[in-house]
């Protein structure tokens, strides 16, 4: 069985060993803000979902990330799932996210019911790719 559930500074150190992608004050910072979500499986970590806001307002999806052993069993559909109802709870009628052109991401997105709503390019990168999902129909 798998739990969904905000992270707590208790799981900074193995968020931190896997997560290299933002500073140790800034996930600190999202951890106290409830802006990590953990996905456990008989009391471990299997995978978390980081976010913040674009235009400090529509959630916006910058990490998801599942476990090796554990992708391809629905888990992080799940976890998706289940920040999208969060984000729903809070008021929010969408949320975003992006992946690069160049990884496999974009199509998992858009089978969530991800659309395509333009894109960024930055130099020496693979074209980014943003996406956009209405939470409240």
């Amino acid at each position: 069985m798998y739990n969904f559930e905000y992270a707590s500074i208790n799981d900074f150190t193995y968020l931190r060993s896997c997560d290299t992608h933002i500073a140790n004050e800034l996930l600190e910072r999202k951890i106290k803000n409830k802006e990590v979500i953990i996905v456990e499986n008989n009391n471990r970590i299997i995978g978390w979902l980081r976010y913040g806001y674009f235009w400090d307002d529509i959630p916006f999806m910058n990490l998801l990330m599942i476990d090796e052993e554990f992708r391809g069993k629905g888990i992080g559909k799940s976890l998706v799932k289940f920040w999208e109802e969060e984000m729903q709870k809070k008021g929010h009628e969408i949320v975003m996210t992006s992946t690069l052109s160049d990884e496999s991401a974009q199509h998992f997105y858009r089978k969530l019911k991800y659309r395509d709503s333009g894109s960024l390019l930055l130099e020496d990168e693979a074209l980014e790719i943003v996406f956009t999902k209405k939470i409240i129909l």
